[in-house]
C-alpha cells in the first residue's frame, strides 16, 4: 500500500517554504505518478502579480512541461487545500486521476480564502451572477468554432 502521506509532506514543506517568503498564501501540491513525483508547485500569486499562480496550477505546469504532455491521466495531486474553483476546474482539464487535500474549503475560509462565493456564482446564470456576462457576436464566433472542428489533423484534447 502506498504511502501518501509522505507526498502530503512534501505539498506542506513547499507550502510552507512560499508563506515564509512571502510569495503566497498555504498551498502547495505535487503530482505523482507510478510512485515518483513528477510536478511541484506553490502559491506564488503575491510573489509574480499572477492570481492564477496557486500551487495547484504550478504543480500541473511543472508535470506537463517534464512529460511533454497537457494529460495527466493516471497522475494524483497532493495539495495541502481543498482545490479552489479554478484549480479543481485544470485538475479536470488535466485528467488527473486522483485528489488528496490537507485542510477543507470552509478551514481555507476562516484564514482568509473565501471560494464559497465563486463555487455559489456557478448555479447562477451568467446575467446573474456576480461579473455579468452577455453573449454577442454569436454568429461570427461560431464560425471559429466551425472552422476549429473541420481542421484536418488537429489534436484533441
Amino acid at each position: 500500500m502506498e504511502d501518501h502521506s509522505h507526498y502530503m509532506r512534501r505539498a506542506i514543506a513547499l507550502a510552507d517554504r512560499s508563506m515564509r517568503n512571502h510569495e503566497g498564501g498555504p498551498f502547495g501540491a505535487v503530482i505523482v505518478k507510478d510512485h515518483t513525483i513528477i510536478g511541484e508547485g506553490w502559491n506564488r500569486v503575491i510573489a509574480t502579480n499572477d492570481p492564477t499562480a496557486h500551487g495547484e496550477i504550478s504543480a500541473i505546469r511543472d508535470a506537463c512541461r517534464k512529460i511533454d504532455s497537457f494529460e495527466l491521466s493516471g497522475c494524483s495531486i497532493y495539495t495541502t487545500g481543498e482545490p479552489c474553483p479554478m484549480c479543481l476546474g485544470a485538475i479536470y482539464w488535466a485528467r488527473i486521476s486522483r485528489i488528496y487535500f490537507g485542510f477543507r474549503i470552509n478551514d481555507a475560509a476562516d484564514i482568509g480564502f473565501d471560494d464559497t462565493n465563486i463555487f455559489d456564482q456557478f448555479s447562477l446564470a451568467p446575467e446573474q451572477r456576480k461579473i455579468p456576462s452577455s453573449e454577442i457576436l454569436r454568429d461570427e464566433a461560431m464560425i471559429l468554432a466551425s472552422n476549429y472542428q473541420n481542421i484536418s489533423g488537429r489534436i484533441a484534447y
